[in-house]
């Protein structure tokens, strides 16, 4: 009798937590393991902006599949597309080449992808921070541009290579807003030709509150450090127009600058276009098991799918966060095995344990469990939730080798220049442009 294959797409927190408590509930005889990625390592994304900033290494939070998954297949390439009527799922591996994998269990945890408005020169002139290669990135950007700044000779071409734009004031624009200017303003003193004080940063989002997910207290205690160390925070203000040389804002200012950073929120993978199933503001909707009505055998978890949030009530989905994704991968998993055994599936339910944002400088807001927390306390507490969700202790030694080693001895700021060639774009670094249509 041919074993029953379990197909996983995504090893981001959900997919590989699945595969990791699979290995352990089934045996090697009961089940075929199998996982489809473009990369072999699993990302900590909520640590990105540290890696922009060379606050973090980049292999520090890129944790190794095979340090984890012990028997799972990992099938390197970009899931495409979906039928589910015949159960196949169509892989493109990074030559081009496309196959058919065959599935019995199908679970998309295929995560998201920067979220792209129709708004003119997004797509050819934005950075993005979703991957690690867009993080790398970024950090190579932003030291070529003082490198670039301080050599020019021409006033104008200074401005614009030292104003640098957020747009998105939710965790991953504020974060990387408030990790790159210190970045930069201690890069800057090391630049015996430019002035700390003529950097230029500006946060930009359409919300009329910073951090609207944390609550208004700790929000406006976040707007307020920020604006202290110079940066601008312009709220219900949105991009009209991007050029490489300046972006036009929706409040009628234009600001000269060769670098926007794009995080105004996140879609779900375009797998989920492929099926023919339905969707809730693009995301597949489950029922509470996690199963996705009308798909036999398929599940979805994680930025993909919207899940009913029982612990509010029903009425609405879990939101698109790394806690929400780990404890579903969790839950699925032990609802697979039970699709297999024969036994009931049980609905999933969590409370929000809390939030962090860590804004750097001995300084970051956190509501655990419910209490506020402001300045170094959250500090503490925000880099204590990531080294305990950090999957490994491998991952969680590196992390904190690289803290303690920041703070006695400061960064090098340097250009890898490993990036440098690559197309920068958007669709291109996030692969939006692969995924089938029809």
């Amino acid at each position: 009798m041919p074993l029953t294959r379990i197909l996983v797409v995504g090893a981001g927190f959900a997919g590989v937590e699945c595969l990791h408590h699979l290995e352990r509930s089934l045996r090697p005889e009961e089940a075929e393991l199998m996982l489809v990625s473009p990369e072999d390592y699993q990302l900590y994304l909520p640590l990105l902006p540290q890696v922009a900033s060379g606050l973090l290494t980049p292999q520090s939070i890129a944790v190794s599949l095979r340090r984890r998954l012990r028997r799972t297949r990992y099938i390197p390439g970009m899931a495409t597309g979906v039928d589910p009527g015949s159960k196949k799922l169509t892989v493109r591996a990074a030559s081009g080449a496309q196959r058919d994998l065959h599935y019995d269990v199908l679970l998309i945890a295929a995560g998201s992808t920067t979220r792209l408005l129709d708004i003119p020169g997004i797509e050819e002139h934005a950075l993005g921070i979703k991957t690690l290669a867009q993080a790398a990135y970024l950090r190579d950007h932003v030291i070529s541009q003082l490198d670039a700044a301080a050599v020019t000779q021409d006033p104008a071409e200074r401005a614009e290579r030292l104003r640098f734009v957020v747009v998105g004031g939710g965790y991953a624009g504020t974060e990387t807003a408030a990790a790159l200017q210190l970045l930069t303003e201690a890069a800057a003193r090391r630049f015996p030709r430019l002035n700390p004080a003529d950097l230029s940063w500006h946060l930009v989002d359409i919300a009329p509150r910073l951090l609207p997910e944390i609550g208004e207290r700790l929000g406006d205690k976040a707007l307020a450090a920020l604006r202290k160390r110079g940066i601008e925070i312009s709220l219900e203000t949105s991009v009209k127009r991007l050029t490489a040389r300046a972006v036009e804002l929706t409040d009628g200012r234009t600001l000269p600058t060769r670098t926007l950073v794009w995080t105004a929120g996140v879609a779900a993978s375009p797998l989920v276009n492929t099926l023919d199933a339905d969707l809730l503001k693009g995301r597949l909707v489950t029922t509470p098991t996690m199963s996705v009505p009308g798909a036999p055998g398929v599940f979805a978890v994680g930025d993909a799918a919207a899940v009913p949030d029982l612990a509010k009530g029903g009425d609405s989905v879990t939101p698109p966060t790394a806690q929400h994704s780990q404890r579903q991968g969790k839950a699925v998993a032990r609802n697979i095995a039970a699709t297999l055994r024969g036994t009931p599936l049980k609905p999933y339910y969590h409370r929000d344990l809390g939030l962090v944002v860590d804004l750097g400088d001995t300084y970051a807001v956190s509501r655990p469990v419910g209490i506020e927390l402001s300045g170094f306390p959250a500090q503490v507490v925000a880099r204590g939730y990531h080294l305990f969700a950090l999957p490994t202790l491998t991952a969680r030694s590196r992390v904190l080798v690289n803290w303690t080693l920041h703070a006695t001895t400061g960064d090098d700021f340097v250009s890898t220049g490993f990036q440098r060639g690559r197309p920068a774009t958007l669709p291109r670094f996030e692969h939006i442009d692969q995924y089938r249509t029809g």
